[in-house]
């Protein structure tokens, strides 16, 4: 059997399959209840729309200075 213990004699969680879901279920509940992060929304970004807005002004004024 390989050598599973770290330099704090701690079991090494990649040891074995059991070992490894127990150290990912356990470290779930730390991550969630530190800082939270500020929620991501799936719909469009005001600076996405803003960017298009900007290029289709530029694009249109390219167009309007290459037709005058």
């Amino acid at each position: 059997m390989a050598h599973n213990q770290g330099p704090e004699q701690t079991p090494d969680p990649a040891g074995n399959t059991q070992m490894f879901r127990a150290f990912v279920d356990e470290e779930a509940p730390r991550r969630q209840g530190g800082v939270q992060q500020p929620a991501t929304s799936s719909g469009p970004r005001v600076g996405v729309i803003v960017g298009v807005v900007v290029a289709i002004v530029v694009i249109a004024a390219v167009v309007w200075l290459a037709v005058g």
